[in-house]
């Protein structure tokens, strides 16, 4: 069954937002460089949220994803954490569909 997450335009250029699947742990999406990158807010080190206030996920530059508890650094494209206590793991990623500007995922 697909769950309509929310639109893509909702999600500015080079920021994150946060955002619930129900009946899942919560995800945020990332938009750079016009692509979308949604995974599970958990960080695989601590398994505690990523972000330490609504919507911030990306380091001060906004080119790395950040974890508030450690201060681990992910990449955007493909959540592997590139330093920090994790190094080598990565982030879950979250398959999704976009159908008209809108966002969908499996739950």
């Amino acid at each position: 069954m697909q769950f309509q997450l929310c639109s893509l335009e909702s999600i500015s250029e080079g920021c994150a937002r946060a955002l619930n699947i129900k009946g899942m742990a919560d995800v945020f999406a990332v938009k750079k460089q016009g692509r979308l990158y949604l995974y599970r807010n958990k960080c695989p080190h601590f398994h505690v949220p990523l972000n330490w206030e609504p919507d911030r996920f990306l380091d001060n530059s906004g080119d790395l994803i950040q974890c508030s508890t450690h201060g681990a650094l992910f990449a955007i494209e493909d959540g592997l954490c590139l330093q920090g206590p994790c190094p080598g793991e990565r982030l879950e990623a979250i398959p999704f569909e976009l159908r008209n500007g809108i966002i969908y995922v499996d739950r």
